[in-house]
């Protein structure tokens, strides 16, 4: 089991966020961020804890926290999905919120055609949404928005209770979600686990695509390490910020104690680590491009890719749609 996963986490946290602020998911509009403004639900690292750090507001916190509700209603915020695409799960984790956090919630989901235009959101800490902003969010209509998570209750921010999951069954594209919370209170992350479903008949047939990016669909389909990071950030957006948004698997412990090379000065190393691919469409490969920025000690060896196609559960041996990637280590 990597350290990148927990025990008992359902299988579509392997797949990817398309609500996470690094593949351009954004806050388009909040009801309020008192404490902390809903932006931090979207962030990809981890939240923290940080102990006597208080705002002019309040306890400096690391997530989305609303005041104590004072007039009727409830507090809920719109997020634009850095990648459209299919749900498949949620995560919401409250970690750290032990006494404020938000008790239910509800997720609606939208699929937008227009660009949406609200007033810029901006510093928001301290602040609720002004009677402009509700005018403007109102045009959405988001409260008809279709439920994919009725209100249901969550647990509290402590280590053995934080995460919550919550499975999906629709096969639908979403580019908006809204998150509702009932009445009030503070999450710390929101993740949305799925599949980018772009429209290819908008692609020429020989135009050059990257079959493996996030945004076209492509996804981990399994890996055998991903100790020190998932190898689902190989097909994320842009180039990695650091090595901790790349695929690092731990060393391997069946390495020799002394290393020795053979008679072509190639190391004998045994072993290796893999993982797979599932394309985002079928297609022809013509490059591969393999990124060790960041990786400047520790950069893999040896790369070998393999691909297969398969079509309705059936291995053909034309184009490819399945790839595997091994590395030595």
């Amino acid at each position: 089991m990597s350290s990148s996963t927990r025990e008992h986490d359902p299988e579509f946290v392997q797949m990817n966020n398309l609500a996470c602020e690094s593949v351009g998911a954004k806050v388009l509009f909040a009801t309020d961020d008192w404490f902390a403004a809903a932006e931090n639900l979207l962030n990809k690292s981890d939240p923290e804890f940080k102990v006597g750090l208080f705002t002019e507001y309040g306890k400096w916190m690391d997530g989305w926290e609303t005041r104590r509700k004072r007039i009727p209603g409830h507090d809920w915020c719109i997020i634009e999905l850095g990648v459209p695409g299919v749900i498949h799960g949620f995560h919401v984790d409250t970690r750290f919120f032990t006494g404020n956090y938000a008790p239910r919630i509800s997720v609606q989901v939208a699929c937008l055609q227009e660009k949406i235009l609200l007033p810029p959101r901006g510093d928001r800490i301290g602040s609720a949404a002004t009677e402009e902003d509700f005018k403007a969010v109102e045009r959405l209509h988001s409260e008809k928005w279709e439920y994919l998570l009725k209100m249901t209750e969550l647990t509290p921010g402590y280590a053995e209770s934080c995460h919550s999951y919550f499975h999906v069954t629709s096969k639908d594209r979403w580019t908006h979600i809204r998150l509702n919370m009932y009445p009030d209170g503070g999450i710390a992350r929101f993740k949305v686990y799925g599949i980018g479903k772009r429209d290819w008949s908008l692609c020429g047939p020989n135009d050059l695509e990257d079959l493996l990016s996030m945004a076209n669909g492509s996804v981990c389909l399994g890996y055998s390490d991903a100790h020190y990071g998932h190898p689902r950030n190989l097909i994320g957006l842009g180039r990695a910020a650091d090595m901790g948004d790349g695929w690092e698997t731990a060393r391997r412990l069946d390495r020799p104690p002394i290393l020795k090379a053979d008679e072509k000065g190639i190391l004998q190393v045994p072993g290796n680590e893999w993982t797979v691919f599932r394309l985002g469409h079928a297609g022809l490969i013509t490059h591969l491009e393999i990124d060790t920025n960041h990786f400047k000690g520790k950069s893999v060896v040896k790369y070998l890719c393999k691909w297969r196609c398969f079509i309705n559960g059936i291995q053909r041996y034309f184009p490819d749609i399945n790839i595997l990637i091994h590395t030595v280590n």
